[in-house]
């Protein structure tokens, strides 16, 4: 049984690490990294799709990389209790046609007793922009992390 330090229960510290890291994970874009942070059962829903499981959260997030180039995220904690964690966030990225689209986004996550996430819930809204507007422009700079990220 893997553990994905910091455990529940959270402490304001424990849960703004909990958070970057999964910031630092998504912005590899890396579909497999990414799940290690999962149960093996972990229940998504993710805009409109339902998926179970880390080879369905692999081809789920494979798919959407596909689709959503040069990808660049921003968490942001918004509340914490013992084993749950919520997050607002901000991400850029450009579909095959060179439009580039701001997400908006909220997510609901629940953590098991190793740290690994069992349930996540993201509510997205897309919003078209120039790319002359980009804010996000790969991972967070050690000197920009644990500063809020302006809202537009």
């Amino acid at each position: 049984m893997s553990t994905r330090p910091p455990l529940p229960p959270f402490t304001l510290d424990t849960a703004k690490q909990k958070v970057q890291a999964a910031e630092d994970a998504w912005n590899t874009r890396d579909p497999q990294r990414v799940s290690l942070a999962y149960t093996e059962d972990s229940q998504w829903r993710n805009r409109d799709t339902f998926v179970t499981g880390r080879d369905a959260i692999v081809e789920l997030l494979t798919r959407k990389w596909e689709r959503e180039l040069d990808y660049a995220l921003r968490k942001e904690l918004w509340s914490f209790d013992t084993d749950r964690i919520a997050v607002r966030f901000q991400y850029e990225s450009h579909d095959a046609d060179g439009r580039w689209w701001r997400s908006y986004g909220n997510e609901l996550w629940e953590f098991d007793e190793n740290g690994l996430m069992s349930r996540r819930e993201a509510s997205i809204n897309d919003v078209p922009i120039q790319e002359s507007d980009r804010r996000v422009f790969g991972p967070r700079p050690e000197a920009e992390r644990g500063v809020t990220f302006p809202l537009q």
